[in-house]
């Protein structure tokens, strides 16, 4: 087989589909998660937050790029070329990664839920034998009789 054949026997593969759906709807449902901590839970947090700032744009200067700089934001200090520790955006992103967290394995629960659910349903019953079964039956146990 040469080179195309064999990518394309790969790429035809359903795992490999599966795949890519699933990457797909995650980093659709990373964005909304994000969106979700930023735009809802953050702003709440954040009212506790010093100063009135938004809970990302929290940080410490660590070092000023240049002597008796003061920067009003996360963003000035950076451009400003200042060394700063951006707690605010590091606690964000742990939140974010702790909703996905959570989310995946409430998924993974109702799945093995699900799956336990179909395990212990009883297996059909046998189905009896059709009309056309019976009376050929009927007609071999009289045969036998004779």
């Amino acid at each position: 087989m040469g080179f195309v054949s064999d990518f394309k026997s790969f790429v035809s593969k359903g795992n490999v589909m599966d795949l890519a759906v699933g990457v797909i709807i995650g980093a659709a449902f990373g964005k909304i998660v994000a969106a979700v901590v930023e735009d809802i839970f953050m702003p709440v947090i954040g009212m506790v937050a010093p100063n009135g700032k938004m809970f990302v744009d929290q940080y410490v200067v660590l070092k000023v790029a240049k002597d008796g700089d003061i920067y009003h934001s996360l963003d000035e200090a950076k451009k400003a070329g200042a060394n700063v520790f951006a707690y605010g955006h590091f606690i964000q992103t742990v939140f974010d990664f702790l909703i996905i967290a959570l989310c995946v394995f409430v998924m993974i629960k109702a799945i093995e839920k699900m799956k336990r659910k179909e395990a212990e349903a009883p297996a059909a019953a046998p189905a009896g034998p059709s009309a056309s079964e019976a009376l050929l039956m009927e007609i071999r146990d009289e045969l036998k009789k004779k």
